[in-house]
């Protein structure tokens, strides 16, 4: 049964067109001496500017920097690739299960995040187009949520319950999810065509087998079989035309707004700081001596920053362990004369940062063939950034291409390489690819063609690298030698417009030396937690 709108208590409520601007009490200036009242009648199952307001200090945002307005326009604009009486479902993720009771952190569906906010479980959005004549009041957002249940909260934490999706994510119609099947029935029943992704053929990869709830079995599309009670037998039974979801949400995810290109500006230099740090650490009083170490080094100091959490596992590896692409084991020692190669980022708000750096683990630096290997890379790097703005007309595999000519041509002025082919390069030497875009996943929009032209508002990683084999193949005193540099790079309208989003990751060699023959950073602020996140 759909509901009635419900009174609004948050500061800001979204109407059709515009803000209502409340009695907002500012909180730029915070206080830890004492816990102050509750703004609100309630709490809610993620921050909010009146629950959190170190974490969202602005009001009118939902997460970091990005505003309900925005979110709002998000789904305006999905609707206009919608006809009308049409109905766009995004089903978000469940609590996944590692062993018995013991769960995972949870991973909000990134399309249902990108187009609500919305970060709690067992939940789905559903953007309701109703007409086609471009009036604002004919795009409804109905949000069927868990209600606020005290048991379940006093072992899981608070929820937001059905009126915290109405006050503070702005949905115009809620209902409690354990009713799920006979809203999204009646829904169906009033439209003509259904927006959204059947994955029975592929099977789910969400709902743990060892969880038994009613959401699970629900919404679970993992058998192609699944009968009538399932959303995708509802689906089928309703005879509506039934479009992909997931590639027209694509095309809007590709290209940031400001605010989310400040968001992962951010998280990026948390990150960066984070980095040049661990690479001081090397000349310390107070060096790191594992590979594990390194790593939960970096996650305690991305937070310690400011971020929510580490994007991904990372990888930190020692000297030949680097040659494995995706080396995660990080259960090896960080010998002194090998180069420790870093692939790791902090998430913020929900958007990746994802930087590579290789540094030597000696204070006197660099030697001559590990030098030789990082400039092949670094300048391939600088290149391959300079090709990332719209007036180029180049698309992320044209860079592709473009990086493994230069790793050749940079690779042929050393000796020992001389006889070296594309080939080699792109097989061997540097197997992965140059980049992919970043944002809410870290390999983010995959469904977005690696042909298709780069244009502004893009943000993609660059990446490219050389990992030379132990086999007489290759000279000797490169072999075991692996360097990546990774930046993430939003992509300009012009040469002049293109941001190094991880620019302040320090990478020249000369930098690099001095950072680690120094054993400390100078950037002000570098070693203060972050409390207040005002982006």
């Amino acid at each position: 049964m759909q509901r009635a709108r419900i009174r609004v208590s948050s500061c800001f409520r979204q109407s059709s067109t515009n803000f209502r601007a409340r009695n907002c009490i500012s909180s730029r200036h915070l206080s830890i001496q004492s816990r102050p009242p509750l703004s609100v009648p309630y709490n809610t199952g993620q921050p909010t500017h009146e629950t959190r307001p170190h974490y969202l200090p602005t009001a009118g945002n939902i997460t970091p920097a990005i505003s309900a307005i925005e979110y709002y326009n998000r789904r305006l604009e999905l609707a206009k690739k919608m006809p009308a009486r049409s109905v766009a479902i995004l089903v978000g993720s469940d609590v996944k299960y590692s062993s018995g009771s013991v769960f995972y952190d949870f991973q909000q569906n990134t399309d249902l995040y990108y187009m609500t906010g919305w970060l709690e479980p067992n939940s789905v959005a559903i953007i309701e187009k109703l007409k086609d004549n471009g009036d604002e009041e004919d795009v409804q957002l109905h949000m069927l949520v868990p209600a606020k249940n005290r048991q379940t909260e006093l072992w899981e934490g608070e929820r937001s319950g059905l009126q915290g999706a109405y006050d503070y994510f702005n949905a115009d119609l809620v209902e409690d999810i354990d009713k799920a099947r006979p809203y999204i029935e009646q829904l169906l029943s009033r439209n003509d065509h259904v927006f959204w992704d059947d994955k029975s053929a592929t099977g789910s990869k969400g709902v743990s087998a060892n969880v038994a709830s009613r959401f699970s079995s629900f919404f679970s599309i993992g058998d192609s079989n699944s009968n009538s009670d399932s959303i995708a037998g509802i689906i089928r039974k309703s005879k509506l035309s039934v479009h992909p979801l997931s590639g027209k949400i694509a095309e809007q995810r590709s290209v940031k707004s400001l605010a989310e290109i400040k968001v992962m500006h951010v998280a990026a230099q948390i990150s960066s700081r984070a980095i040049n740090k661990a690479m001081a650490k090397v000349g310390s009083d107070s060096p790191i001596y594992t590979e594990k170490t390194l790593a939960k080094y970096l996650d305690y100091q991305f937070v310690k920053g400011g971020c929510d959490k580490q994007a991904y596992i990372p990888v930190v590896a020692s000297g030949k362990n680097a040659l494995t692409i995706h080396y995660t084991r990080n259960d090896d020692l960080l010998y002194r004369d090998e180069m420790v190669f870093v692939d790791a980022g902090g998430k913020l708000g929900g958007y990746c940062a994802d930087i590579s750096r290789t540094w030597p683990n000696t204070p006197a630096g660099f030697t001559d063939p590990q030098r030789d290997i990082y400039e092949a890379v670094l300048n391939t790097n600088r290149k391959c950034i300079d090709m990332c703005d719209e007036s180029r007309d180049v698309s992320l595999h044209d860079i592709h291409e473009f990086s493994v000519k230069s790793l050749l041509e940079e690779l042929k002025n050393l000796t020992g390489f001389q006889g070296i082919t594309s080939q080699d390069v792109s097989r061997t030497l540097y197997p992965h690819y140059i980049g992919h875009h970043l944002g809410l996943d870290l390999h983010d929009i995959p469904s977005v063609s690696r042909f298709k032209k780069l244009v502004e508002g893009n943000v993609i990683t660059i990446e490219p690298g050389l990992y030379i084999p132990q086999d007489d193949k290759w000279p000797k005193h490169y072999q075991g030698i692996g360097v990546r540099v990774e930046d993430d790079i939003v992509v300009g309208k012009t040469n002049d417009e293109i941001i190094n989003l991880s620019s302040g990751c320090v990478k020249e060699v000369a930098d690099i030396e001095s950072l680690i023959s120094s054993g400390s950073t100078t950037t002000p602020g570098i070693d203060e937690e972050l409390v207040v996140l005002d982006i």
